[in-house]
């Protein structure tokens, strides 16, 4: 098989939700597919899920499969992208959750980066594991009984992390290669003695690109005002009736 196919006959599923960090997604299934892949965009609904950069609404991707009728059996690894608001309401899903379980069980290679191993936390899969993330949610991965180190790509058995978008340089190589031998799970790093400490500032770039963020339109205005007014006149309606 040649190099650039090497993916072939594999099966991939991208579990994301609304609010996933569009880079995150989009870029590491574009190379999945070069090599050959098949992948799955998993989700908690039908139809299209909206990407994010940063904070600001990005475009939308298709769902092919609703978490609750994906079976892990049917693939061979998975991709968590961040986004801070995706893994959020992932974490939220027992479906989700489950989801992610099994592949842990079944010692099948998990590939996240940013903010996406939160999921794993809810999910209780941390205890004893090395990763990384985006520093944020260091503290909440070390109380979840993770050592967290800063580096852009950590690999310990079948789990592939890096911090963020800075990073895909050296998480795409790497989810390439263990996605196509998910039975190489030799750590990449071994030389670490407990947790990196925090950050003492956030990430300088990050901090600019939402100074220079530009002001919500009074469309984007009324439509946070409607959905946040839709829920309690649901529950009064219902209530009526």
């Amino acid at each position: 098989m040649s190099q650039g196919r090497r993916l072939s006959g594999r099966n991939i599923a991208a579990l994301a939700a609304d609010g996933f960090e569009k880079v995150e997604l989009v870029i590491p299934l574009r190379a999945l597919q070069l090599a050959g892949a098949k992948v799955d965009i998993v989700s908690l609904r039908r139809g299209r899920i909206r990407g994010v950069n940063l904070h600001l609404p990005a475009s939308r991707i298709g769902v092919d499969k609703v978490v609750t009728e994906a079976d892990s059996d049917a693939y061979d690894g998975l991709l968590l992208p961040g986004g801070f608001i995706n893994p959020d309401l992932l974490r939220q899903s027992a479906p989700a959750r489950e989801f992610v379980r099994a592949f842990d069980h079944a010692a099948k290679p998990i590939a996240t980066l940013c903010h996406g191993p939160w999921l794993l936390a809810s999910a209780g899969l941390l205890t004893g594991r090395t990763l990384t993330s985006w520093p944020g949610i260091r503290d909440d991965l070390v109380n979840a009984g993770a050592t967290w180190l800063d580096r852009e790509l950590v690999r310990d058995r079948n789990l592939v992390t890096s911090r963020g978008p800075q990073d895909m340089r050296a998480f795409l190589p790497a989810i390439l290669d263990v996605f196509a031998d998910s039975t190489d799970q030799s750590p990449t790093v071994t030389n670490h003695n407990g947790s990196d400490p925090q950050l003492d500032t956030p990430l300088g770039w990050a901090v600019a690109a939402l100074r220079w963020s530009p002001k919500p339109s009074a469309a984007a205005l009324a439509s946070a005002a409607a959905a946040a007014l839709a829920s309690p006149l649901r529950r009064r309606v219902s209530l009526k009736n």
